[in-house]
């Protein structure tokens, strides 16, 4: 049996990234152009920037992605592309990419959602993991609590309802003077800082709520600082980091063990940029330890925007029997 190459790319925000995937889970290639040091400038992601950063980048690293392989363009056997959700622009380069080299060389062409392929990414770091689990996704612009019954069934049980907790740590870091982008940097001083310096709100809604609400205690946050600021005081910055990020922690951790101890399984996955959070991922491995669950999280750069789970999501896909065709759309709201 001959070997099957997916080739990933990812274009959805502020990383191009193109990956190659052999068969299952062997990724051969995942190659990532950031654009971190350009937006830092500004704060945040500037969209029209962020697409023309894409056009410079994505054809290089498609013939990069083949020449480190080995690989000519009639060895691909799937090419997999994020369809959404991101932004409008930067989603039309890598489809418009992705639709040009399905024409040219005859392959077929599937469409990822870039939600699905951050569950994805945590089959690449752990090849042991299977469904059914529950998956904590937490990502700049999303979260969602969801159950995995199958590759590619996915119930989502929970999401956020306003800031998402990725959206939150950039705002807050942003307000501190810490910069863009501010997860990273939040937990990196929030180690120099005491997490219960300030008694932040957790924010857990009704009772048994999956849902998710972070503008209140991001409001909260900035609230206290902007007082300190009026009364000319100053502002403990590693204090403040490390409150907001328990904050933050606990409620995710508390409604991922509610919702295993409802189900009753006995695996919880995380991922997305936040996944990458080492707060998170040790609370989380506490009270999966207390409990007997077994815990996976991807490998850092699995936890970022990167092909290599688009390339995953769209294989499973494919396997499944989905597919498209050059007539895909783009969506920006996609939902998991």
């Amino acid at each position: 049996m001959s070997d099957f190459y997916t080739m990933g790319i990812e274009t959805s925000c502020d990383d191009s990234s193109v990956a190659i995937l052999k068969n299952d889970r062997e990724v051969l290639v995942n190659l990532i152009s950031s654009q971190i040091d350009i937006h830092a400038l500004f704060g945040g992601v500037v969209p029209e920037i962020a697409s023309r950063k894409h056009l410079e980048a994505i054809n290089p690293l498609i013939e990069k992605a083949l020449a480190d392989t080995n690989l000519s363009y009639e060895d691909i056997d799937l090419i997999s592309v994020t369809k959404g959700p991101g932004l409008m622009g930067s989603l039309l380069v890598g489809i418009s990419a992705a639709k040009g080299l399905s024409l040219a060389t005859n392959t077929p062409l599937i469409g990822a959602n870039h939600m699905q392929g951050h569950i994805c990414a945590n089959y690449l770091s752990n090849k042991d993991l299977e469904p059914p689990f529950i998956s904590l996704v937490v990502s700049g612009g999303h979260t969602y609590l969801c159950k995995v019954n199958s590759y590619t069934d996915y119930e989502v049980i929970g999401k956020t309802l306003d800031d998402a907790a990725g959206e939150s740590f950039d705002k807050v870091a942003r307000k501190i003077g810490l910069g863009y982008p501010g997860g990273p940097k939040i937990d990196k001083l929030a180690k120099e800082g005491n997490k219960d310096a300030i008694d932040f709100p957790r924010v857990m809604l009704e009772k048994g709520s999956y849902d998710f609400s972070f503008s209140g205690l991001k409001t909260a946050v900035l609230n206290y600082a902007h007082k300190l600021e009026q009364r000319g005081e100053e502002v403990n910055k590693a204090d403040l980091a490390a409150s907001f990020q328990e904050a933050v922690v606990d409620v995710l951790v508390d409604k991922s063990m509610m919702l295993l101890k409802e189900t009753g399984l006995k695996t919880l996955a995380v991922s997305g940029g936040v996944a990458a959070n080492s707060r998170l991922k040790e609370r989380l491995k506490e009270e999966c330890d207390k409990e007997g669950i077994k815990f996976y999280h991807p490998s850092v750069i699995l936890c970022t925007d990167n092909a290599a789970m688009i390339a995953m999501a769209g294989y499973l896909n494919y396997k499944n029997g989905a597919v498209d065709d050059n007539f895909m759309k783009v969506y920006p709201n996609l939902e998991l």
